[in-house]
């Protein structure tokens, strides 16, 4: 049979569509008939002659009439048991290991929420379903709808256990695909539009603008079971209508304010907007909106929020060199390397100061400035914060974020060999991130240097991740077990301090590392390289050994560093 396929992609076009109870989803080609003919009985939870077919045959998403309205009530009963600001806190605040797939984390905290069990297996069938959910066969698919159908229909207790579980499954696997989208859009966004330091716009915002331009659902497909009129065109029954949702959310009507905004944990759109179309319109609008929000909120605030935090969520990790003035810095950064940190070492001695005093704060922060005015991408030792009174430290992080720091290493060892108290560690990075949200703070623990050990550096690490911590650093760890073990216990990336003795780069890298510091070795092999050339020109021997690498006096000045004739 032949069917006109319509086009719609005006925004009053396609809600009118989508508004017609007469135009219904479609389903995959080959899908009709099949599936409503099952091997499942009715009180059979085992899942057995469970497929996808059979799922999309039992839910809401591709019912009408009668059968719609009871499976949609089944699953708004469900999301009636959650709330979407607490979706919202336990997804950013939820385990999960560093690059862990977002579709997961989204199922397993939605699942989690709904107290259904083992989210972790819930959550990995469930990602296996939503590969062909909307179209095509898998033999793996089949097989993980039997399985939850065997987790799920057991725990729904009512009259009909396989309507329900269908109803549970469809709901998390519509969660996994669109959240996930909505994420992976909205990060894009952000990344298109940040600058190197400075932090995305607001969730809220965020999420708003990303419904409107690039939605997570691009197209919607109905099918005319009855004749029907829409935009003044008539649709035949069996007719295809296509719908443009990029196109037509363009058009949307955004209320005062002009975007989305958190309010309670959630996210709510502005007084007088139009339900973005990404959601549908009544009667076939998505329940589970603001759960949507929620997770896709609370996963955007887990994700880096600026470019420099993006470099240590990459396969390779962030190599890190450490400068100790301006013409270091720039002369790193003109060799390719994408961003510098600062070593206190090397510029406490620079300037004729002790490593780890006070006095260097206003040298560090005078550094910062030059830094920052050269427009590099740079992060700073902080040491302690230079101070144990935290609103101080959250004072000196405002100043270094206003000079145009990415970062803040603060370190909890001390002067005379002990360790801050982790409390007090915790109130420290705590401060800085409530006075400097997107100042990434890498929390570092001196245990292995003071020697004590493992379980002291994993107590101290869990804590400093709890109060805000971006990254964790662990110097003077260099054993390979222990370095992957501790990387695949975090949720936040791992520094390593490189030395020559110690596991390679790419070695690091494979043992989950996402940051390796040089720390003062550049420092101290300038001083022995500047030591060594005036040696050799005492001694009568030619330093050509020595100076090989180094640059020209133009190169020099063009780094912007002071010369003399």
């Amino acid at each position: 049979m032949t069917r006109t396929v319509h086009e719609l992609d005006r925004s009053a076009d396609v809600r009118a569509a989508l508004a017609d109870p007469h135009l219904v989803p479609e389903l995959p080609p080959g899908d009709e008939g099949r599936g409503r003919h099952t091997l499942l009985k009715p009180g059979d939870s085992s899942g057995r002659g469970a497929s996808v077919a059979w799922l999309r045959a039992s839910v809401s998403r591709f019912s009408s009439g009668e059968s719609h309205a009871r499976r949609r009530a089944l699953v708004e009963a469900e999301l009636r048991r959650v709330d979407p600001a607490e979706l919202r806190r336990a997804v950013a605040a939820g385990p999960g290991a560093v690059g862990e797939e977002v579709r997961i984390r989204v199922v397993r905290t939605l699942a989690e929420a709904l107290g259904l069990p083992e989210p972790q297996a819930v959550a990995e069938a469930v990602a296996v379903v939503a590969g062909v959910y909307f179209g095509g066969t898998d033999p793996a698919a089949d097989a993980a709808v039997a399985e939850l159908v065997e987790l799920l229909a057991g725990e729904a207790g009512g009259a009909d256990e396989l309507e329900v579980a269908a109803s549970r499954i469809c709901l998390l696997v519509q969660a996994c695909e669109a959240t996930a989208a909505l994420v992976r859009h909205a990060t894009a966004g952000a990344a298109a539009s940040a600058t190197a330091a400075a932090p995305d716009r607001p969730v809220g915002e965020l999420l708003g603008e990303t419904l409107r331009r690039d939605p997570p659902v691009r197209v919607m497909r109905r099918v005319a079971v009855r004749g029907t009129q829409v935009a003044g065109r008539e649709i035949a029954e069996g007719d295809v209508v296509v719908l443009d949702i990029v196109a037509a959310s363009r058009e949307d009507r955004v209320g005062p304010g002009g975007a989305a905004r958190a309010a309670g944990g959630s996210v709510q759109l502005p007084p007088g907007s139009e339900v973005p179309l990404a959601f549908g319109a009544p009667p076939r609008e998505c329940p589970g909106r603001e759960h949507a929000l929620g997770l896709a909120a609370g996963l955007l605030e887990r994700e880096p929020r600026t470019a420099f935090a993006r470099l240590h969520h990459r396969d390779a990790p962030l190599l890190l060199p450490n400068a100790w003035d301006h013409a270091s810095a720039a002369a790193l950064v003109a060799d390719g390397f994408e961003a510098v940190g600062t070593t206190s070492l090397g510029v406490a001695a620079a300037a004729g100061l002790p490593d780890g005093a006070a006095a260097t704060a206003a040298t560090t922060v005078a550094l910062a400035r030059q830094l920052g005015d050269g427009g590099l991408l740079f992060t700073v030792d902080a040491e302690g914060g230079f101070s144990d009174d935290p609103g101080r430290v959250a004072e000196l992080a405002r100043q270094l974020w206003a000079a145009g720091a990415a970062g803040i290493n603060i370190e909890d060892g001390r002067d005379d060999g002990a360790l801050t108290p982790v409390e007090l560690h915790m109130a420290k990075i705590a401060a800085i991130k409530a006075a400097v949200p997107g100042l990434f703070v890498n929390a570092r623990t001196d245990t292995y240097w003071l020697g004590c050990r493992q379980a002291e550096t994993e107590r101290r690490l869990a804590a400093y991740q709890q109060a805000g911590a971006d990254g964790v650093f662990v110097p003077g760890l260099s054993d390979p077990a222990g370095i992957g073990a501790l990387a695949a216990r975090l949720d936040v990336p791992l520094n390593i301090l490189y030395t020559p003795a110690g596991p390679t780069v790419s070695e690091l890298a494979g043992l989950g590392v996402r940051r390796v510091s040089l720390g003062s070795l550049l420092y101290r092999s300038a001083l022995g390289a500047a030591v060594a050339v005036a040696r050799a020109v005492r001694d009568g021997r030619d330093p050509a050994h020595f100076t090989g690498a180094a640059p020209s006096y133009a190169e020099v000045q063009a780094f912007g560093a002071p010369g003399e004739g």
